[in-house]
C-alpha cells in the first residue's frame, strides 16, 4: 500500500485521529485461554540446533507465498523466541491479525524476550491508550519513525506538518522485516493487519515474503539497529502521555489476551496449524526445501532515504536494482503493486529491451487495485511502456490463484472468496537471480520511502518463484495488455471516474 492518498486529500487525516479512550475490546465473560498451553518442551534454538553448522556460514532461505503460511510462522517464532523479537513495519495495524501479533509479544514479553517494535508515524491508527500500554510492558519498547504527522498531532497540526515541510513529512519508513533471537527473520511485502494475512472478508492482497536462516541475519540486524538508533525514531512516550494508573495495572493485558483466545477471533485451525509448525519446519528442512547458499545479500536504504557520495544524491536500493535490471541477459519478470515509472525507468527498460531481454511485468489492474492515485499514474504511462516492448499483465481480481493462497480456515468460514490485489514486490533476472522486497516500481519507493530487498542468487529459488509468477500470468488469473487493449472497463463506472480524476496528481509524488 502507498500513501499518496493518504496525504493528498486532508478529509483522509481523520482516519489518524487519536482517541483519548481506550480501544474497545470485548470485555472477559469467559476464559477461553485456559485451553491453550505452549509446548514448553520445545525452543527456538533446539530446533535450529541441527543447522547450527551451516547457519555459520550459509543463509537458509524459505519463501512464504501464502499469507496463512507467513502469519503462522511469525506466530509460532514468537512463541518460542527466547531472547529478542525485533520488529520494524510500515503498518501495524490494530484489527483481528494486529491484536493476534500483540498478544504473541506480551506473551514473549512475558516469558522474558526483550521486544523492540519499531512503525512509521503516518500509519499508525491505534489510540494514544494502546501504544502506551504495549510500551508499558518491562520488557516492550516501541518507537515512532519520523514523528510529527501523526502520532500526538490534533488535525490541525497534521495539515501543518504537511504544509510546512513536504518532503519530510512524505519520507516515510517502509522496511519490513521480523528478527527473532538474532538468527531468523521474515522480510518482504507484507505489513501486519488483516488483509495481507488472507484474514480479511472482503479484500485481501496476493503478497510474498522470505524466511531466512543464518548469515544474512546479521545483515537485517545491522539495518533494524541503524533504524531504531536514528534520530529519526523517537520513543512513544516522548510524544505522547497518560495520565492515571491504567499503565501500572497488573491485569491490564488480560482482555488482549481473552480476544486472542477467543476462537471467534483466532480461529482453532489456525492455532493447530501453529502448534503443528515444529514438524513441517523439520520435514521442510529434512525434505530440501529449505535452501541453503552464500548469496544472499539484505540491501536497506539508511534512515533518511538519501546518502551523499561525492557531491551526488543516492538511494542504496534504487541503485541495487538499477545494477540488477542492466546486468539481465534474457528476461526480467516482475510483480509489482503500483507501475508509475519514472523517466530513469523508462530508459533503463528500453534499454533492457534493445538487448533482447523479454521484460514481463505484472501489476493490478483498475478492477483489482486498492490505490487509484497510483493506477492513475500508470495509465499515463502504459502505452509508452507497452511501445517500449514490455508486456504487462493485469491482476484479477477474482483470480482464480486466490483459492491456491487463501487461509483455508478462511474459506471454511466463508461461501465466498474475497477480491484479491497484488502486493508483491518480487524480480526474477535470468531465471536465477530473485529479488523479495518492499521495493514498488514508482517515484515514491525510488525517492521517498526507505525500502528494503533481498537479493538472492539462487535457481533453485528463482525457479520456484518463478513458478507461481507463470501461473498469475495466465489467462485465468490477469489480463494481458496490449496497445489496442486494457481492461479497465471491467472495473465499476464510479471507481473508472475516480481514477481519471486522480490524474490531477503529480506522478512524481505517487
Amino acid at each position: 500500500m502507498t500513501i499518496s492518498r493518504l496525504f493528498l486529500l486532508p478529509v483522509t487525516f481523520s482516519l489518524f485521529s487519536c482517541s483519548s479512550d481506550p480501544k474497545e475490546i470485548p470485555p472477559v465473560t469467559k476464559d477461553f485461554c485456559s485451553s491453550i498451553h505452549r509446548n514448553d518442551s520445545l525452543s527456538l534454538s533446539g530446533e535450529l540446533e541441527p543447522l547450527a553448522a551451516l547457519m555459520k556460514d550459509k543463509t537458509g532461505v524459505y519463501v512464504l507465498e501464502d499469507g496463512g503460511g507467513s502469519m503462522i510462522a511469525r506466530a509460532w517464532l514468537s512463541e518460542y523466541a527466547e531472547k529478542t523479537i525485533d520488529i520494524q513495519y510500515f503498518i501495524f495495524s490494530t484489527d483481528n491479525v494486529g491484536l493476534i501479533a500483540c498478544d504473541y509479544l506480551v506473551r514473549a514479553a512475558d516469558r522474558g524476550v526483550k521486544v523492540r517494535i519499531l512503525v512509521d508515524d503516518i500509519m499508525v491508527e491505534a489510540g494514544t491508550h494502546d501504544i502506551l500500554t504495549m510500551d508499558s510492558h518491562e520488557n516492550i519498547s516501541i518507537k515512532i519513525y519520523n514523528p510529527g504527522v501523526n502520532v500526538g498531532k490534533n488535525i490541525g497540526e497534521k495539515v501543518k506538518a504537511f504544509a510546512g515541510d513536504f518532503i519530510k513529512a512524505n519520507q516515510r519508513m517502509h522496511n519490513k522485516t521480523f528478527i527473532v533471537d538474532g538468527k531468523v527473520l521474515i522480510t518482504g511485502g507484507r505489513n501486519v493487519a488483516d488483509e495481507y494475512f488472507d484474514y480479511d472478508h472482503e479484500y485481501n492482497f496476493r503478497d510474498r515474503d522470505v524466511l531466512l536462516l543464518g548469515r544474512a541475519a546479521s545483515q537485517v540486524e545491522t539495518s533494524f539497529e541503524d533504524f531504531w538508533n536514528s534520530a529519526l525514531s523517537v520513543d512513544v512516550t516522548a510524544l505522547v502521555k497518560e495520565e492515571g494508573a491504567g499503565l501500572k495495572d497488573p491485569r491490564r493485558f488480560d482482555r488482549l489476551h481473552q480476544y486472542a483466545c477467543n476462537p471467534e477471533n483466532f480461529w482453532p485451525q489456525v492455532r493447530e496449524r501453529i502448534a503443528k509448525l515444529n514438524d513441517s519446519f523439520r520435514s521442510i528442512r529434512e525434505s530440501g526445501e529449505l535452501v541453503w547458499t552464500d548469496s544472499v545479500t539484505f540491501i536497506s536504504d539508511v534512515p533518511g532515504k538519501i546518502v551523499e557520495d561525492g557531491g551526488m544524491r543516492h538511494s542504496i536500493t534504487t541503485d541495487s536494482l538499477i545494477e540488477l535490471v542492466k546486468s539481465a541477459e534474457k528476461s526480467i519478470d516482475i510483480q509489482s503493486p503500483y507501475l508509475v515509472m519514472t523517466e530513469v525507468g523508462m530508459v533503463l527498460f528500453q534499454v533492457a529491451a534493445m538487448k533482447g531481454v523479454e521484460v514481463r511485468i505484472l501489476t493490478n489492474s483498475l478492477a483489482s487495485t486498492d490505490n487509484l492515485e497510483a493506477f492513475s499514474g500508470y495509465q499515463r504511462d502504459r502505452e509508452e511502456m507497452l511501445k517500449l516492448g514490455i508486456r504487462i499483465f493485469e491482476f484479477k481480481p477474482d483470480a482464480k490463484v486466490r483459492y491456491d493462497i487463501m487461509t483455508g480456515a478462511l474459506q471454511k468460514k466463508l461461501d465466498y472468496a474475497p477480491i484479491f490485489g497484488l502486493h508483491a514486490k518480487s524480480m526474477v533476472i535470468d531465471g536465477k537471480i530473485t529479488v523479495i522486497g518492499t521495493f514498488n516500481l514508482d517515484p515514491r519507493s525510488a525517492y521517498l520511502n526507505t525500502e528494503c530487498i533481498t537479493v538472492i542468487r539462487s535457481e533453485k529459488i528463482a525457479a520456484s518463484v518463478l513458478k507461481g509468477m507463470e501461473e498469475e500470468f495466465k489467462p485465468e488469473n490477469s489480463w494481458e495488455t496490449t496497445t489496442t487493449f486494457n481492461p479497465d472497463s471491467e472495473a465499476g463506472m464510479q471507481k473508472r471516474v475516480k481514477a481519471f480524476k486522480r490524474r490531477v496528481v503529480p506522478k512524481e509524488i505517487l
